[in-house]
């Protein structure tokens, strides 16, 4: 009882027993004379060098969705940053200027991978980062995002798409690829169509990646998000399984990408 009692008594009095001391910063930058803004997340009391991952917003630009799932990255241990991909301050009002903004950089897939690049600049730049120890995650377009960032040849360590466009106009070659590439996909999604996926797959054979697709049964586009409700037969909607096991899918990739 004694002990019991004592144990409270230091919880109490160091609350950072309890919580991590998590850090939140916007960092600027640019990339072709365009200004940027994304949002470093780290726990402070971790000493010492870690992996650091890109979180790639999707296509309504950088705001809450990309932010909570840096701070979730954060929690276990990695340098999050929430990248910008449309410029400072922007995020978009409604799904037509998110079309907009999004098509521009998908029909210009060197300035896509301009911009990707510049942020993956900016973590390899943190002095609590490893650079030899970078992953990079995206979601719907930030999943195409971090494809090409993987494609473009990037020193990256591996990259995961959360039901990300699978279609490019720069296809990797081989040898180019220097990572490992994880795409997550849902089965049902009439966004990514079966001819999307197979050509995907004869890219990545054809390029000899390292690559594995996983196909979510029952699941349509964004079925990571909330916000997208949960009526499959609009085409994008949340799917709670397989949000679970995509999060688990990308948890065990990076332990074995980042020798965790």
């Amino acid at each position: 009882m004694l002990m019991r009692s004592v144990t409270i008594i230091a919880l109490c009095l160091c609350p950072t027993l309890l919580k991590a001391d998590m850090i939140t910063k916007s960092i600027d930058y640019d990339h072709d004379g365009v200004k940027l803004s994304g949002t470093l997340v780290y726990d402070d009391k971790l000493e010492g060098k870690r992996p650091g991952v890109l979180v790639v917003h999707d296509w309504m630009g950088h705001g809450p969705f990309g932010l909570e799932k840096a701070k979730e990255l954060a929690t276990l241990g990695y340098v999050a940053f929430a990248v910008d991909m449309y410029g400072k301050g922007i995020y978009c009002k409604d799904v037509q200027e998110a079309s907009g903004r999004a098509g521009k950089l998908k029909a210009d897939r060197s300035l896509m991978r301009g911009r990707i690049q510049a942020a993956f600049k900016v973590m390899q730049d943190q002095s609590q980062v490893d650079p030899a120890r970078i992953g990079a995650i995206g979601f719907c377009f930030g999943g195409t995002t971090a494809l090409e960032l993987a494609r473009s040849g990037a020193q990256v360590a591996g990259v995961v798409s959360f039901h990300g466009g699978l279609e490019t106009t720069m296809p990797a070659r081989p040898g180019k690829v220097k990572c490992k590439i994880l795409a997550l996909h849902g089965a049902n999604d009439p966004f990514v169509p079966p001819l999307e996926v197979a050509n995907f797959e004869k890219e990545m054979k054809a390029a000899q990646c390292n690559w594995e697709l996983v196909a979510y049964g029952n699941a349509v586009h964004s079925f990571t998000n909330p916000a997208a409700g949960t009526d499959n037969s609009k085409g994008a909607a949340y799917h709670e399984q397989t949000n679970q096991r995509s999060m688990a899918a990308m948890k065990n990739f990076f332990r074995e990408v980042f020798g965790q």
